[in-house]
């Protein structure tokens, strides 16, 4: 006779002879596995103390697609628990299912770009592209149905909100009842990795928000789950003193007790591996690190366990890429974690996003800040200047009290000439700038008002401003060096050498190794008349080609399509620099030349 083999790894591992399950709960004194399978009998299969607070049992009856609960035997009395580790659930606070996570990903091998090459677009499953009668949320079969779109506009980089099971039909995500498991509104496990496989092929990388500095609060059966707890608060998963309480609640988990920190790193690692998401962005990282969001009471396990999710990526699979939302300037973040950082490779980066803004929703032009763009465009947390994640449009940055850009300028007309002019003013900005830039989802063609999980993005608008799309689009080609003619700006250097604050008008070099089809040289008019006949310093002799003239009719019937051209540089300094040359350039606009 055989010997039985005793399968690792914690929740529900389907084999072929059954389903093996294990639960870590210490303080149960007797715990038993009930389903559909044993007409949820609680007499039919208890589990096996492990020790450790460890209990396994197999069931050789039990299969895939079966449902499923633990009964614990507590002192606090029975209690019914969905799997921690469920990787399916038929809801929030119904069963979990035994789930098979073998899928056929048909030789994907696919990269994510490098990240000094990388545009990512945010979007949210729910209302990226909502079903026809809208009373439905969207799935991930209605936004592949996008990806031509996304390919098109040429972002190679998706980035999802949270799609971990949460409370409710409607969601932003940020409230996981079950981390495992995806969120069954939007179709659940195999279609979220059906979603994966056909971006891929689309050439789209896809990176997916997490969250681990708060769970639910709602729908949680981690609360108290095998019935211990301490002054009223969570139990064996999170914190029971005053580390609980975050700005959505008192259930910030315990990032000092062995199982919660490898039942994290274990949710981090699924992805990668049993969806083959090519990044992991990390929201308010700085309520792992620290209990009040800012400096003045560290959590230092928090910060190690960042370090320990970030080397285990970066050794298991390397080239993904892991970004930070901490917003509080903190360099340790990007530095590799044999230097003491957390090791993320990229960060959301404050230092751009406000200051962007501010430069384009301002209502006065003599009250735009160049010394705060100039200091926005050459902000570096460390050596890399592909280590922040740019942006003038996020889900953060677009509701709780804000709106989108064009909103912002003009909340009587956000369609109107001075909210297309000062919205890609700013996206002009994003995309020239040192860094990986980010659009949120609409933003390409004007989107309105302000983020909200019940409102579906408003497609006709695609159609309505297609010369917008088209704006973004070469912006994009640009930054990508499509062409091959500016490569600049894919590179490490930056040097703002014009500023001129009466006329409004800032100048600034980007280049890789330098030299022709590499200098770029970028001009931004941020006050509302044309200027002509206007002097600016170049890097080198020659002709330099205009590449971009967000001013052209074309992106829009009313825009001035002022007569900018190519320029011949001569000698003479100007600027600091040793040569010359005479440009025209429209209101609120934005001209990029290469040599």
């Amino acid at each position: 006779m055989s010997e039985k083999i005793q399968f690792k790894g914690r929740g529900a591992t389907p084999h072929a002879g059954g389903v093996a399950f294990r639960v870590w709960a210490p303080n149960a004194t007797r715990v038993s596995v009930i389903g559909t399978f044993n007409d949820w009998d609680s007499g039919k299969h208890p589990m096996q103390s492990e020790g450790n607070g460890e209990w396994y049992v197999d069931v050789a009856k039990a299969k895939v697609g079966d449902q499923y609960k633990f009964l614990l035997t507590t002192p606090q009395g029975e209690l019914k628990r969905i799997d921690p580790y469920a990787r399916e659930v038929t809801s929030s606070v119904g069963n979990a299912i035994v789930h098979d996570t073998k899928f056929d990903w048909q030789g994907d091998k696919f990269h994510i770009a490098p990240w000094s090459e990388l545009v990512i677009y945010e979007l949210h499953i729910g209302t990226f592209n909502d079903q026809e009668d809208d009373k439905q949320p969207g799935e991930f079969a209605s936004v592949s149905a996008r990806l031509g779109h996304l390919k098109k506009l040429g972002v190679n980089a998706i980035q999802i909100m949270p799609v971990g099971e949460f409370a409710g039909d409607r969601s932003w995500g940020y409230n996981p009842s079950h981390i495992f498991s995806v969120e069954t509104n939007y179709g659940g496990p195999l279609a979220f990795k059906q979603f994966v496989k056909r971006a891929h092929k689309e050439g789209i990388a896809v990176i997916l928000d997490v969250v681990y500095n708060h769970l639910g609060p709602s729908d949680l059966d981690l609360w108290q789950f095998d019935g211990w707890s301490e002054n009223g608060r969570g139990g064996i998963y999170f914190y029971n003193d005053d580390r609980a309480n975050t700005p959505w609640g008192e259930t910030r988990p315990d990032y000092g007790r062995g199982e919660v920190r490898q039942y994290i790193l274990d949710n981090s690692l699924m992805w990668l591996e049993e969806y083959h998401v090519d990044g992991i962005r990390f929201d308010c990282t700085q309520f792992i690190r620290t209990v009040h969001g800012f400096e003045t009471q560290n959590i230092p396990e928090g910060w190690s366990l960042l370090q320990w999710i970030n080397s285990q990526i970066a050794e298991k699979y390397p080239g993904r890429i892991t970004i930070s939302e901490d917003l509080q300037n903190n360099r340790w973040l990007t530095k590799d974690v044999g230097a003491g950082g957390a090791g993320f490779g990229a960060q959301w980066d404050s230092n751009f996003v406000h200051p962007i803004r501010q430069a384009v929703i301002t209502p006065q032009d003599q009250q735009r800040s160049l010394g705060a763009i100039r200091d926005a465009l050459c902000y570096r947390y460390n050596d890399d200047a592909f280590d922040r994640v740019i942006y003038s449009e996020s889900h953060d940055e677009v509701a709780n009290g804000k709106a989108r850009v064009p909103q912002e300028i003009s909340p009587n007309d956000p369609k109107g000439w001075y909210a297309r002019k000062r919205s890609t003013l700013a996206a002009a900005m994003v995309f020239t700038a040192p860094g990986i830039p980010m659009l949120f989802q609409g933003q390409e063609f004007l989107e309105g008002g302000w983020f909200r999980d019940t409102v579906p993005v408003d497609w006709d608008q695609n159609e309505e401003f297609h010369g917008i799309v088209r704006l973004y689009r070469d912006l994009i080609k640009l930054r990508l060096n499509q062409d091959g003619t500016t490569r600049g700006l894919c590179g490490q250097y930056t040097q703002v050498y014009h500023m001129h604050d009466e006329r409004k008008v800032i100048a600034f070099h980007r280049w890789d190794k330098g030299g022709p089809k590499d200098d770029v040289v970028v001009v931004a008019n941020f006050l509302h008349e044309a200027q002509n006949g206007y002097a600016i310093g170049f890097p080198a002799a020659g002709k330099w080609k205009l590449r971009f003239n967000s001013d052209w009719k074309g992106y829009n019937d009313d825009f001035s399509d002022h007569p900018s051209k190519d320029v011949n540089a001569e000698a003479g300094e100007h600027d600091g620099l040793p040569f010359h040359g005479d440009i025209s350039i429209g209101p609120y606009s934005v001209l990029i030349f290469s040599r």
